[in-house]
């Protein structure tokens, strides 16, 4: 166990992980260079197209040390981005040290804080890393002493380094060995193991990823998982290189996989104990967080008969992201679905995207929002997910929203943009200050649903990318929020209401009405889309009617002859009307999505 060393990598976004971890298994020889490639642990193609990483990627390397010992590191890199904040939750569960990697030209920036927050709950030993130090515009000295005034650490703890170029790369393997402590437990104690992941392969079923500690696995062994209560033969038993390697044994501190044979997804659990069956331990292992969804949508299959497979989809997805929440549904538009619960809007883009590459699900997803708290006159309280769950307003008491505490750092002089788009966003600030002449630190409090469209878009896009943001749930609050729902030819569009505030319904109801006049098709007859709040009106557009050119034909006589067949046009339009029925086509509801662009 004194030779082992489990660690993570925590940045924000694009601070240069994957490719820092790329030189740690180029340096250790864990790769070979016919193997490597950039982004070499992100194997999805979604994460080589976009950039970034999705999941957390465990991998073993071997280092010779200085002192002639050879130590095993078992290396996690982690995403960047806040709505993959659950994957680094798990990830610093199973460790014991945590590299904090600070781009030199970009500084300090706010998923960093929150990154650091999370590694110092579970007391990781932190290593500070400055990375892209061969930049040209690097600030070095600035952006350590942003480093010292965050963690309080000597400017000799803070290792220079470079991804690209390959500097540093042997003093953060020596900085790994010398200052993350050693895994803690009883190797001769009941096994007692953390599952923090796990996969689906089609020929092998559910791969579990674990840390051990306390205890050992042995190949063939009967092992047991504490929360299902399920019992099975650990067929085969390894560790996690760049391939799965089999091992007879592991031990005490060690991370590595498990394959039972399991075939039903629903039978292991993110977070579940893995104890011996002939020698179980008492307890299964505490403070692991459940996942708490912020933005709820419905994905639907385009065709009905469809939805056992999205079903099994879904499932096998739930494994790989254990921050996929979902539970069945039906509408009355679109037929039976899925009620899922993701962390933003950059992980619901990336589910719909892996259902539709991985598991070849081509799926409609509804308009986006967030879980309400509704009060009803006798005091019921009642979980609200969908707009058509609101009980009818003559019955509410109040309805109640999530709040957030959101934090942004950015350059001093976009401070009044920036101000103004949370206002506008119903937003209230509560703290500023600043964290060096260059940098500022913003706190504001506002409502969740504020910031689920198109919040994070434009606050790039008014700080010309130099603002940063991430935000924690605060509380639910009372909020005057109504229904909207949109109408086409006086009948309701489920898929399309949406709950938002009374201030901002009227605004919102005129977008949606002009957006769907642009998408639907035009008909034979004429269509009305209409905004209501209950039975009131607040905004309308109109698709005029395809006219087929029905006097063509009339040549000669008079007026009257002309008007006739008009006349007979114009009832045949009215009667159309009647017993026609809009179809709105898939890609509509994608769309009108994108309401604020």
């Amino acid at each position: 166990m004194e030779f082992i060393r489990n660690f993570c990598v925590i940045a924000h976004i694009d601070h240069g992980k994957s490719t820092l971890s790329d030189r740690l298994l180029e340096e250790t020889k864990t790769i070979s260079e016919r193997q490597m490639k950039n982004q070499a642990l992100d194997d999805m193609d979604l994460e080589r197209e976009r950039g970034i990483t999705i999941k957390s990627h465990a991998i073993q390397m071997y280092y010779n040390h200085t002192n002639g010992k050879r130590y095993t590191l078992n290396l996690i890199d982690t995403p960047g981005h806040v709505d993959f904040s659950y994957e680094v939750s798990r990830s610093i569960a199973a460790c014991e040290g945590a590299l904090l990697l600070v781009d030199a030209s970009q500084g300090i920036q706010a998923q960093t804080i929150s990154n650091l927050y999370l590694a110092l709950e579970h007391d990781l030993e932190i290593i500070p890393i400055l990375n892209k130090v061969d930049m040209e515009s690097a600030m070095i000295e600035e952006v350590s002493d942003q480093i010292i005034d965050l963690i309080g650490c000597d400017p000799e703890d803070i290792i220079h380094a470079s991804g690209k170029t390959g500097i540093g790369i042997q003093d953060i393997l020596s900085a790994c060995v010398k200052r993350i402590p050693a895994p803690q437990g009883d190797p001769n104690g009941p096994l007692q193991a953390l599952i923090f992941d796990s996969m689906f392969n089609p020929f092998r079923g559910v791969i579990a990823y674990y840390r051990i500690l306390n205890g050992e696995i042995s190949k063939g062994e009967k092992v047991r998982f504490v929360n299902t209560g399920k019992e099975y033969f650990a067929d085969e038993i390894g560790i996690l290189q760049l391939s799965q390697i089999p091992k007879n044994k592991l031990s005490t501190g060690n991370v590595g996989y498990i394959i039972t044979g399991i075939k039903e997804s629903k039978e292991i659990k993110v977070g579940d104990t893995i104890t011996s069956f002939e020698n179980p331990c008492e307890n299964a292992i505490q403070g692991f967080e459940d996942v708490k969804p912020m933005v709820f949508a419905g994905i639907y299959p385009i065709e009905n008969e469809d939805f056992e497979d999205l079903r099994e989809s879904m499932e096998k997805l739930q494994l790989n992201d254990a921050s996929l929440v979902f539970e069945p549904e039906s509408s009355i538009a679109l037929g039976f679905g899925f009620r899922c619960g993701f962390l933003g809007m950059l992980h619901l883009e990336i589910i719909q995207e892996r259902l539709s590459r991985e598991f070849d699900q081509e799926v409609i997803t509804t308009v986006p929002n967030v879980s309400y708290m509704a009060y009803t006159k006798k005091g019921v309280e009642l979980k609200i997910n969908t707009p058509n769950d609101l009980p009818d307003p003559t019955l509410l008491e109040r309805v109640e929203e999530p709040y957030i505490r959101a934090q942004i750092i950015s350059k001093p002089e976009y401070i009044g943009p920036i101000m103004s788009l949370c206002m506008d966003k119903r937003g209230m600030m509560t703290k500023q200050n600043y964290l060096t002449p260059e940098r500022i630190e913003m706190t504001f409090e506002m409502p969740l649903a504020e910031i689920v469209f198109d919040f994070y878009d434009r606050l790039k896009s008014i700080s010309r990318g130099y603002a940063s943001f991430d935000y924690a749930v605060q509380e639910y609050r009372a909020s005057d929020l109504v229904k909207l729902d949109i109408r086409l030819n006086g009948e309701s569009v489920d898929a399309l209401s949406s709950l938002v505030h009374r201030e901002k319904a009227e605004s919102f109801g005129r977008r949606i009405c002009k957006k769907l006049k642009e998408l639907l098709p035009r008909q034979q007859f004429m269509i009305a889309i209409q905004a209501s709040i209950g039975a009131k009106i607040i905004a309308r557009e109109t698709i005029s009617a395809l006219r087929k050119d029905v006097t063509a034909k009339c040549y000669g006589g008079d007026i009257t002859r002309k008007r006739k067949l008009l006349e007979k046009q114009k009832k045949g339009k009215k009667k159309m009307r009647q017993i026609g029925t809009v179809q709105v086509p898939q890609k509509t509801f994608l769309e009108v999505l994108k309401i604020n662009e």
